[in-house]
């Protein structure tokens, strides 16, 4: 059984079909890219999995169960966890609250808990604490988790935003535009904390234009074009294919 499951996944924005009849999976373990022009669906179809958008039509599945209607706080409790093309973050608050904040989605304690401050609280935060540190050391941004978050470079708060999508224990990370804003030497660095995130376990899912990284790192590439599949397939066979190079590669993919 795939861990994500889409069949005619459709959405329609007045007479625009943004995502129209797509159908596709993902096995567990492995690294999916979406590519594709501005405008062909991408991010609309995050907006679908995790739960921003109701489909008009078709369905999600997701380890099994039908993701129908349930809120983005109630798909990330699922497994599914995100990140956004404009970096989102909270840039008033330090690093290390920022992924506590993530982390506290998965916080057992009860709205009483919090409110008096029992001791089954006290033992949550200092778990809290402890787990966003770990994820800070694993992302990098260990010796930074007491500056602002507002005041980081863009990819210091990309990392910020990855380790928050980590904090919610994904089983399936979905990345929009991870090096996005970030010169070369920026893009090897995260395109390597991609790799690692793997290595630990976590299947992903990304958006990205960078085609050098997409070919060199995905076992499948997904192609949408106007919101419909366009291809599908290894890089190798994605790059050769004429209606991919047409739509969007251009004629250098060719040979």
């Amino acid at each position: 059984m795939a861990l994500l499951e889409v069949k005619g996944l459709t959405k329609v924005f007045g007479g625009l079909k943004a995502v129209s009849e797509l159908d596709f999976q993902i096995e567990s373990g492995e690294l999916v890219s979406i590519i594709g022009p501005n405008g062909a669906g991408k991010t609309t179809l995050f907006n679908l999995l995790t739960g921003f958008y109701e489909p008009t039509s078709g369905t999600v599945t997701f380890n099994g169960v039908n993701m129908g209607g349930r809120k983005p706080h109630q798909v990330t409790r699922c497994g599914i966890s995100r990140t956004f093309q404009m970096t989102s973050i909270f840039k008033p608050r330090s690093v290390l609250e920022n992924v506590m904040i993530g982390k506290s989605l998965h916080a057992s304690v009860g709205l009483w808990g919090s409110v008096l401050r029992t001791p089954a609280t006290r033992r949550e935060e200092k778990r809290t604490r402890e787990k966003a540190r770990e994820i800070l050391s694993f992302v990098g941004l260990a010796d930074l988790e007491d500056r602002m978050a507002g005041a980081l470079t863009e990819e210091a708060q990309k990392r910020l935003s990855i380790s928050m999508a980590l904090a919610t224990e994904p089983k399936l990370l979905l990345l929009d535009e991870p090096t996005g804003g970030v010169n070369m030497e920026e893009i090897s660095g995260l395109m390597e904390l991609v790799g690692k995130i793997r290595k630990e376990g976590i299947t992903i899912c990304l958006i990205e234009h960078k085609m050098r990284m997409v070919m060199s790192i995905s076992d499948r590439i997904i192609v949408l074009n106007y919101g419909k599949k366009i291809a599908e397939g290894k890089p190798k066979e994605v790059a050769v294919n004429e209606e991919v190079i047409r739509a969007y590669l251009g004629a250098r993919y060719a040979a």
